[in-house]
């Protein structure tokens, strides 16, 4: 399973947390549908949004065996297995592979700080090897604003060289769109979703392969209209609903618009060590984005 189709908008969807602090997989599966029904071309399960560094390996299994069991099409799903241990990370890479997942995004093993492009090389150079029955495409999450760690574009040279198609694309949430050209430009089959929906345009002229954002848990629809149909307008409302959370913490911003969209207070609890969004931003967030759903885009 090497030639992955992940392509166009993919939400980088949330997890659900019940009252335990487990996640509640019933409720994560009915947003999962939701998202591809309307607008999703696919998923990204267990990313940072998805709160996965947050979940122990025990939590982060049920949640891909819940995805596995539920008749969701896993060829539309990429899934988060990157982990601080080399260890938790190829047996999260492997289940993935097992359960037929279309990808693994791998995080640095991101503990130690500073370590060199050889260190980086030879994890995934063992999770390429440990995986090598089920060959699950490899997508690197390059997040060093919260990694501490970069995927240099040197060293994604050299691991397309070592390893090929294994190697098959990259989410970029460092911002630099610089950084993400000169990754899409590496080989015509290396696959670059910048974390932004903003990136549309140039996704749909074909430099990128898409977006995996946070908040195409929200606007999932305007982004399909734009990227299958060129329409700005809807762009300028997905874009703008973004906006809303500038200066706000993403994730518990996020959850706590998807409790009011779907009507299930759940969604705005989140794991520690994320808190939910304040009180005091709610209104503000909730009424900028009914605005935009009416279309009064400032």
């Amino acid at each position: 399973m090497i030639d992955s189709s992940l392509r166009g908008v993919i939400a980088a969807i949330a997890t659900a947390i019940d009252a335990t602090g487990e996640p509640d997989c019933a409720l994560s599966l009915a947003l999962a549908r939701f998202l591809l029904d309307n607008g999703c071309d696919g998923l990204n399960v267990l990313g940072t949004t998805g709160e996965g560094t947050s979940l122990s390996l025990r939590q982060r299994l049920a949640v891909m065996n819940a995805y596995a069991a539920s008749g969701l099409p896993l060829q539309r799903v990429l899934v988060g297995t990157g982990a601080a241990a080399l260890d938790d990370a190829v047996a999260l890479t492997g289940h993935a592979a097992a359960l037929g997942f279309a990808g693994a995004l791998l995080l640095p093993p991101f503990y130690y700080k500073g370590v060199s492009d050889d260190g980086l090389f030879a994890a995934i150079e063992a999770i390429v090897s440990a995986t090598a029955a089920r060959p699950i495409p490899i997508y690197l999450y390059h997040f060093p604003a919260q990694s501490g760690l970069p995927w240099r574009v040197a060293l994604i040279r050299r691991l397309l060289d070592s390893f090929g198609a294994r190697v098959a694309g990259l989410k970029d949430s460092s911002g630099d769109m610089d950084f993400a050209g000169q990754a899409a430009g590496l080989s015509p089959r290396f696959k670059v979703f910048p974390a932004t929906e903003a990136v549309l345009p140039q996704a749909r002229a074909g430099r990128f392969a898409g977006c995996i954002s946070a908040t195409a848990n929200l606007n999932a629809d305007l982004c399909a209209r734009f990227y299958r149909s060129g329409d700005s307008a809807a762009l300028a409302q997905a874009v703008a609903i973004r906006k809303l959370f500038d200066g706000k913490p993403l994730v518990p911003g996020v959850k706590a618009l998807l409790a009011h969209i779907h009507g299930e207070p759940q969604w705005a609890r989140v794991a520690p060590p994320l808190s939910p969004l304040p009180a005091a931003d709610r209104p503000a967030v909730i009424a900028g984005y009914e605005a935009v759903r009416t279309k009064r885009v400032a």
